[in-house]
């Protein structure tokens, strides 16, 4: 194979075997490394002259990697979270080019050292408690799609799994009796088992029994028995946040998605006094530094931090120890 013709052929193996046969990615993975390789390709033809599958890796540099990603900054108006999801695709392209292409190590190794570009970091969204129970309130459920969505709901704010875990859940991923649990395939294709509250177990039992549509095997599905999308999810949340906002004045100055429901979860495990690295397997988080997130937001636990320190230009009292018979029982 000569070095021409290579860099067509390994990137349709770094597809093929790689993501799909070896790393077995999801299809949401696949679907954001294929979109970035598109808006390159069709970069790289614009400023190579060259169509796709004729470029060589020596077309291919530094200076071109960091060109498109500004491009995609100002002509897609893409956020540097956006650019640095593109650019983590492409270094794992190239990690995996750095096997079969050796002779162009050195400038493989360049572009592996381009640096993520650094961008704000907002406190994350999330609902109070009263402001959930107004969103469960919103679906009717003297309807079919007002219980499936009323229980939705429920496992998303108890169990803060991501949309795409919810809408993938069958029915015998449901353990409703003793030690009543649900289990998802999260991200890297880790299991876990998340337990249920006892209300959640009361409500799945009540939907379970309600017949579905076609005798679908997933636990939420359309009308039609088939998988809910995302999109799906984001219009049913829109529109019963819509609803709640009638009752719930708090809600008309929040955005509400999926992923606050996540963070809603994750906050309440917080305020309740669970440990971050327990919240972290509670998420399937990879690592804990992603669970850090939410002691920035949680402002009660900065309060109590707060009332254990002492006002400035205050005066400070002396100590004085306490009485000897009662430090003596205090021991005991």
């Amino acid at each position: 194979m000569t070095p021409r013709a290579s860099f067509a052929p390994l990137v349709e193996r770094f597809f093929s075997q790689r993501l799909v046969t070896h790393k077995q990615a999801s299809p949401h993975t696949i679907a954001s490394y294929r979109d970035t390789f598109r808006l390159f390709l069709h970069f790289a033809r614009r400023r190579t002259h060259k169509a796709p599958s004729d470029l060589a890796f020596s077309d291919i540099d530094v200076d071109l990697i960091e060109t498109f990603l500004t491009d995609l900054e100002k002509s897609r108006g893409i956020s540097a979270r956006s650019r640095n999801l593109r650019l983590s695709a492409l270094r794992s392209f190239f990690r995996y080019a750095l096997y079969y292409e050796p002779m162009h190590a050195g400038r493989i190794q360049q572009i592996l050292a381009i640096p993520a570009k650094r961008h704000d970091r907002t406190l994350v969204d999330f609902l109070t408690r009263p402001e959930v129970e107004a969103l469960l309130a919103a679906p009717d459920t003297r309807t079919w799609n007002g219980r499936r969505d009323h229980a939705l709901l429920l496992v998303a704010f108890q169990t803060g799994m991501r949309v795409s875990e919810i809408t993938a859940l069958r029915t015998n991923d449901v353990e409703l009796d003793t030690g009543a649990h649900i289990r998802c395939l999260g991200k890297g294709r880790k299991e876990r088992c998340t337990p249920l509250a006892a209300q959640t177990v009361k409500e799945l039992k009540a939907w379970i029994k309600d017949p579905a549509p076609g005798q679908s095997e997933f636990l939420f599905p359309t009308i039609h028995g088939q998988r809910m999308s995302a999109d799906a999810v984001q219009y049913l949340l829109a529109k019963y946040t819509a609803i709640a906002r009638r009752t719930c004045f708090t809600l008309r100055n929040k955005r509400v998605s999926p992923h606050v429901a996540r963070h809603t979860a994750a906050m309440e495990l917080l305020q309740a006094g669970v440990d971050l690295s327990v919240i972290a397997l509670w998420l399937g988080h990879e690592s804990i530094e992603t669970t850090q997130k939410y002691l920035h937001a949680h402002i009660a636990l900065k309060d109590a931090a707060l009332a254990k320190t002492a006002p400035f230009n205050a005066r400070v009292g002396r100590f004085r120890p306490d009485d000897r018979l009662l430090q003596f029982l205090n021991g005991l």
